[in-house]
């Protein structure tokens, strides 16, 4: 561990608590119970992240890519750019290890700007995480369908079947947040654990049942080299570049863990041990799924063409030969994603009781309480339940809107991750005391200048049609969902302003720190 060089902030008085009570590394009260570690922060960063999933899930649209050596190139080139958002935000998380997240790092990496940039960035970051809990519970209620529909071949899908789903998810998992808090710990763990024998199995299927069933594998030039560009854009590059958007999707959750940074002991320490496991973890994972679920298909028409509306349905019924072995890959599939929705639900629930708690939100004072028998943001998660049922019904009416939606995670997430980062960076990472974690001299500048100009340039990129020529169903809405929410936060800046403080920071050695706050 280095040890802090700069000039150490003092600590601020928050206008929530008393200077004489013991304090965690956000400037507030300790009040939550610190029920994880390191093992349970670890299954949660690697279920939440759920990557080899999310990016099974998304095959059959990111295919268009590239053809399956683009989806694995592409994933593998978004990989290496987040990781190096990873470790910008390891740094930060382990500096100033606050449920807050980004919103807390931006209010300080700003300087006299952190009021603002803090605002935008926990916002932005909120919004981003309540359209991941409805992406994850789409795909759950997708996988279920499914599964159904393997036995059933002349059944017919319909929204309201998927929607049904969708409410049953989220409300059970709000239902879990809520009253089974001192579970969620063994929960994750068994989610990381889940994660990891899930894709191990699913692997040796797929690259057994082939030969064992007399069906063909699929050549080494379809996986590696035949370079297939069903995009309508004429230049590939681009078209490469647009496709890692698919493994950004995957890949792009960084902070999932620093949100729970008040419930775990240590958190300077543990939050980027749990994002190094989250990335390690992912990234060898997805890999390997890409390339044992690509040499398993035989008939690529047939899974383009497929009628599930969970696409690895079909990819593992020419894998394992059979509909019961496509049903037991993707019951492997679908409890570790249901627990991953779990996970969001915590981290999406957290990250507004900390806005609220900084007076940024409507009905500030109702929503920042901890409900004193459950030792948790009672109302918070509730509200977020509320919200993503809200985006269900939009569901019902429009799969495309609801695409739109859920399709901005990844925009409105970097940008997040940007308004704390960037002002790091500009300020001459001066405005930081280093916590456990710390890149030194040039290595810090050149990760974190990677890390912003990749966010920069690429969000640019992801708000491009996905394909041509441009159709109202398949047009990528994300920049106009982007800018509508994001003129909804400005608004509401300006209202709340005058009685917004933020957060501030706190010396990591002073004495005012509860037990196991850093």
């Amino acid at each position: 561990m280095e040890k802090p060089t700069g000039p150490a902030p003092e600590v601020t008085d928050s206008p929530v608590v008393a200077t004489d009570v013991p304090i965690n590394a956000s400037g507030h009260r300790q009040e939550l119970d610190r029920n994880f570690n390191l093992l349970s922060i670890c299954g949660l960063a690697i279920t939440s992240g759920n990557t080899w999933i999310a990016l099974g899930g998304s095959v059959t649209v990111a295919i268009y890519n590239g053809g399956s050596p683009g989806v694995i190139y592409e994933f593998i080139a978004a990989s290496v750019f987040y990781w190096f958002i990873a470790a910008s935000i390891a740094e930060l998380a382990s500096a100033m290890p606050s449920s807050g997240g980004v919103y807390h790092w931006a209010s300080i990496t700003a300087g006299r700007y952190g009021r603002i940039c803090g605002w935008f960035a926990g916002w932005w970051n909120f919004l981003a995480w309540v359209l991941g809990v409805a992406a994850t519970a789409q795909i759950v209620s997708a996988q279920t369908v499914s599964m159904y529909a393997i036995f059933h071949p002349t059944f017919e899908t319909q929204r309201w079947h998927v929607f049904v789903g969708y409410i049953l998810c989220t409300w059970i998992c709000c239902f879990i947040v809520l009253f089974g808090n001192r579970a969620l710990p063994m929960l994750e763990s068994l989610g990381g654990l889940l994660i990891i024998a899930g894709v191990l199995i699913t692997i040796i299927v797929c690259a057994i049942m082939p030969h064992a069933n007399g069906t063909p594998y699929a050549t080494n030039a379809f996986v590696w080299r035949d370079w297939e560009n069903g995009t309508g854009y004429t230049s590939n590059g681009f078209v490469f570049l647009l496709g890692m958007l698919n493994g950004a999707f995957a890949v792009g959750t960084p902070d999932v863990v620093s949100h729970l940074a008040e419930e775990i002991p240590r958190p300077s320490i543990n939050i980027p041990k749990a994002i190094l496991a989250q990335f390690t973890t992912g990234f060898f994972t997805a890999l390997f799924y890409l390339i044992a679920i690509f040499y398993g298909i035989y008939d690529l028409d047939g899974v383009l063409n497929s009628t599930y509306l969970f696409p690895l349905a079909e990819i593992y019924r020419q894998a394992a030969g059979s509909a019961g072995g496509s049903l037991g890959l993707l019951i492997l599939a679908f409890v570790p994603t249901f627990i991953a929705c779990i996970g969001c639900f915590i981290t999406a629930s957290r990250t507004f009781w900390t806005l609220a708690r900084d007076n940024a939100t409507p009905f500030s004072g109702f929503f920042s309480r901890i409900d004193p028998n459950h030792k948790n943001p009672f109302r918070s998660i509730v509200f977020c339940s509320v919200v993503i049922t809200v985006l269900g019904a939009i569901y019902v009416g429009s799969s495309t809107a609801f695409s739109a939606f859920v399709g901005s995670f990844v925009v409105l997430s970097t940008l997040s991750y940007l308004m704390a980062i960037l002002p790091h960076l500009l300020s001459k990472r001066s405005n930081v005391t280093p916590g456990w974690f710390w890149m030194r001299g040039a290595i810090g500048y050149a990760v974190n200048a990677v890390a912003c100009l990749y966010i920069m340039a690429f969000i640019v990129i992801f708000c491009f049609p996905f394909a041509l020529p441009v159709e109202a169903a398949t047009m990528n809405y994300t920049c106009l969902i982007t800018g509508a929410l994001s003129m909804f936060v400005a608004a509401f800046w300006m209202w709340r302003e005058k009685d917004y403080v933020g957060p501030q920071q706190v010396h990591l050695e002073d004495q005012l720190l509860a037990k196991d706050a850093i």
